[in-house]
């Protein structure tokens, strides 16, 4: 965490310096077509960076007891080919979080970390409203217990998984202020 830490502290020290900040408070479409709950916050560093925190809850319970609970914080930092909030750019975040989930006669919970590399373009559509297409590449680490369906505390077992491969998409609107 410490690294990390220094990490962002040496490269907002590289940040041109802001004439007047601005921040945009934003939303993923394709998390609420999951149901899910999610916002976040953009914030601008320099005449090119920005700071982008999102964060996602998903708390709903499906029909025959299927469940996906989970919550997820992705910050990022993000380097703009023009200026902040307008065309291409491109990122580095990080993401964690922690999931329940029980289908298909089995329950796993757990949490997770990792981090990736994204690319996205930001339409403005009025001097208020963007609009914003995001991907990302990256790994994921996860750790969580599986067990049966049922409880039974004889049958937990601890795993591990290590992911390479998609950990961030958006179709995104922002206001900005």
């Amino acid at each position: 965490m410490s690294k990390f830490l220094l990490f962002v502290f040496l490269f907002l020290s590289l940040c041109d310096s802001a004439d007047a900040q601005k921040v945009g408070v934003k939303t993923n479409a394709l998390y609420w077509a999951t149901t899910t709950i999610n916002g976040g916050v953009e914030i601008g560093l320099g005449q090119k960076t920005t700071l982008d925190l999102e964060g996602a809850y998903n708390p709903w319970n499906f029909k025959d007891g299927k469940k996906i609970h989970f919550w997820l914080a992705q910050p990022e930092l993000r380097y703009w080919l023009c200026e902040r909030f307008e065309g291409h750019f491109f990122g580095i975040h990080a993401h964690g979080g922690q999931f329940y989930a029980a289908f298909d006669q089995k329950r796993y919970d757990g949490n997770f970390v990792g981090a990736g590399l994204s690319y996205g373009y930001n339409w403005i559509l009025s001097p208020h409203w963007n609009f914003e297409l995001t991907a990302g590449v990256g790994y994921t680490y996860a750790w969580y217990e599986e067990s049966p369906w049922l409880p039974c505390i004889k049958c937990l077992k601890d795993k591990e998984k290590h992911m390479f491969g998609p950990t961030k998409f958006g179709i995104t609107f922002t206001y900005i202020f």
